[in-house]
């Protein structure tokens, strides 16, 4: 019996190549210049990678570029105009916003507590856009007020006596604030209140310098990412803030084989350069592309093409980092790529809600040069009030018109031309219907889209009994 195994296998033929190791017989390398094609490859993938850290440093880099910078607070007087460049602004309430550096020390945020008249509300984030500090009625200071002290990473020091600490898990950090008017107050209330924040650093004390404020209303402040070689510019000075996460050394091993690298310099050749300029081009339009297609669950109401602007991972944040992955591709386009300033976590109950759309009732993507109209009913259910605003598609910031009006709110509605049955059409385009000019938001020839806010939102929301109609392609 063993003569015959023996015999089987020696009667096998013999093979002549080992399995595996090597690619299929005949293939070649698909390009001819594997280093150009890996730096693009890396250079595309970190684009996706860090859309959220680049929304933040550019708050930082506008800041300081109109002479405000650490623990100088941006209280703009008025909703703000199309000046205000970044992702998504309103123009309904005056923003309030700082960046700080704790590597020069934990940083006191005394935030002051709501009036009858005007409550600020927001959120405190650290470099990659993590709120770390929800700011208002359902924040830390819960609308009460606060001094809240901001410590760095590996912080061990002191924390005085009836000051709230906060935890960043950064050095660089900013907050953005809302001064909302309450149905007592006025604009000029909210912006009373914005003033009344005081920031400095702990070191200060016991006689902190007075806060000095600046109001960029009427200043250019662009906070828009650079989708070119500048990109990478902005990237090494993210890098070099740090500190690095456990989850992103992967990225880093792929970052310094492109010549970005923590605490060393950065200096990319012409050849590089067109490189990168190519992979951050390619990388916006990718995320358009995605952003665009949306996804199902992504809408509010299942039978309209509003989207859930606080659309969040599987444990209702919006960090993407969850049960062993980080979800950047999600991360970037369906949350960083067009809005920026989420909560901690989704409440169930929220203070606003926002749905937004870049199609109208047909699917159809919104067209530049077409006008499109959308009724509000008369009762919309907020206890304070809804707002509509309207953006360029290719920037997701305000739209520059003669007009200087990015949006409409219920606020106007005195001066608007209403249906017989109480509710409001408005019109979005680059020409007012005759008659409807006060019901108009301008386009300027621009592709628009679409974000509709419920200030105060009741019951009929969150159950969605009250559905919003889909925006139409005026006829």
């Amino acid at each position: 019996m063993a003569v015959s195994i023996t015999a089987s296998v020696l009667a096998q033929e013999m093979p002549t190549e080992p399995r595996g190791g090597q690619p299929p017989m005949g293939s070649e390398p698909s390009v001819q210049n594997f280093a150009d094609q890996v730096t693009y490859q890396r250079a595309f993938e970190a684009v996706v990678w860090s859309m959220p850290a680049m929304i933040k440093y550019g708050m930082r880099r506008a800041s300081i570029e109109i002479g405000a910078g650490d623990n100088v607070i941006c209280a703009w007087s008025a909703g703000a105009k199309p000046l205000l460049e970044t992702l998504t602004p309103n123009n309904t309430s005056p923003y309030v916003t700082s960046t700080t550096d704790l590597r020069k020390g934990p940083v006191v945020l005394e935030v002051p507590k709501a009036t009858d008249k005007a409550i600020l509300f927001g959120q405190v984030a650290d470099d990659w856009f993590v709120t770390i500090a929800d700011i208002g009625p359902i924040g830390v200071d819960k609308g009460e007020g606060a001094k809240i002290l901001l410590t760095p990473p590996g912080y061990t020091g002191e924390v005085p006596s009836g000051y709230i600490q906060v935890k960043s898990t950064s050095y660089i950090l900013d907050f953005a604030f809302r001064s909302i008017p309450l149905p007592k107050g006025t604009p000029e209330d909210a912006y009373a209140l914005s003033k009344s924040i005081k920031m400095y650093y702990l070191s200060e004390l016991p006689n902190p310098k007075p806060t000095r404020f600046v109001d960029p209303l009427n200043t250019q402040w662009s906070t828009l990412p650079r989708y070119d070689e500048r990109w990478f510019e902005d990237l090494h000075e993210i890098i070099n803030a740090g500190p690095i996460r456990e989850r992103d050394k992967v990225m880093m091993g792929m970052l310094k084989t492109i010549g970005i690298e923590k605490g060393q310099p950065y200096n990319p050749d012409e050849k590089t350069k067109k490189i990168f300029r190519q992979a951050a081009s390619d990388g916006y339009h990718y995320m358009m592309e995605r952003y665009l297609a949306g996804a199902p669950d992504e809408l509010y109401w299942p039978n309209r093409k509003w989207r859930d602007v606080f659309y969040s991972d599987p444990n209702r944040g919006f960090s993407w980092d969850w049960e062993g992955m980080l979800d950047y591709d999600s991360r970037a386009n369906r949350n960083w790529f067009n809005v920026i300033y989420f909560p901690a976590k989704v409440a169930e109950r929220p203070a606003t809600m926002y749905v937004d759309t870049p199609l109208d009732s047909d699917g159809n993507v919104f067209e530049a040069g077409k006008t499109y109209k959308l009724t509000v009913p008369e009762k919309v259910p907020v206890n304070k009030f809804w707002s509509l605003t309207v953006y360029d598609m290719a920037t997701w910031a305000f739209i520059y018109t003669p007009e200087a009006r990015p949006g409409l709110s219920s606020r106007d509605r005195d001066k608007m031309k209403l249906n017989d049955d109480g509710s409001v059409t408005l019109y979005v385009g680059p020409k007012a219907p005759k008659g409807y000019e006060n019901n108009w938001i301008p386009t300027a020839g621009k592709v628009p889209y679409l974000l509709f806010r419920f200030y105060g939102p009741e019951e009929p929301l969150f159950n969605k009994t009250f559905i919003l109609n889909d925006v139409e392609l005026a006829k």
